[in-house]
């Protein structure tokens, strides 16, 4: 059985959880978590205070990190 290994820029399709059989890039692996960004993939809403960068605030929409375990690299 050989070990893949999960890197930054490569394509993955998620195995398990609300977001089965989507697919999408790694952005960014944080290993110390054990977790993944993927673009595409658990869109999460965030409330976002009015500041200098954001005048509008509001609600965004955007990607958070996936189980490892939940991700097998794109054939």
């Amino acid at each position: 059985m050989s070990k893949a290994i999960i890197k930054k820029g490569i394509d993955v399709t998620v195995i398990a959880g609300d977001d089965k059989g989507k697919t999408g890039k790694v952005l960014q692996v944080i290993p110390e978590s054990g977790r993944v960004l993927v673009e595409g993939v658990n869109f999460v809403k965030k409330h976002m205070q009015k500041s200098e960068d954001n005048p509008q605030g509001g609600i965004v929409e955007r990607e958070a990190p996936v189980a490892i375990s939940n991700l097998k690299v794109s054939v």
